[in-house]
């Protein structure tokens, strides 16, 4: 009897720790994209707060607070808006991914005065 109440407590735990490992996308993470011929590190700070995903873009140092924010069943996508160097025209860059566990799966498109590239990349979420 012992040892089906030890089997049972176990097998109890195990539910429990299952039941809050579902994907969250808050925390920092990296990826590096390819820019005319140049690689850049990308980090992407991303927080969810109840239904809300609120963060920032970090390329070369230049902090972008992201827009539309949104999560929902390990799903993400958000926006940021930038500035062209020199000019004033905007880059709108829209990402969509999904989380598993510390990988942020994702599509970004960068749309410059209506023209849309678009790529995948695979970030990984920091230790730090």
């Amino acid at each position: 009897m012992r040892r089906l109440s030890g089997v049972v407590c176990v097998l109890a735990l195990t539910g429990l720790a299952k039941a809050d490992d579902k994907p969250n996308p808050t925390g920092t993470w990296i990826y590096t994209v390819e820019v005319g011929g140049q690689t850049v590190d990308v980090t992407i700070k991303l927080k969810l707060d109840g239904d809300k995903l609120t963060g920032a873009v970090v390329i070369n140092g230049m902090e972008k607070e992201i827009e539309d924010g949104k999560y929902k069943d390990g799903a993400v996508s958000f926006k940021e808006i930038r500035m062209m160097m020199g000019s004033n025209k905007k880059i709108t860059i829209k990402y969509s991914g999904k989380v598993k566990g510390d990988i942020l799966k994702c599509k970004r498109e960068v749309d410059r005065d209506g023209q849309i590239t678009s790529s995948e990349f695979e970030a990984k979420r920091s230790k730090d």
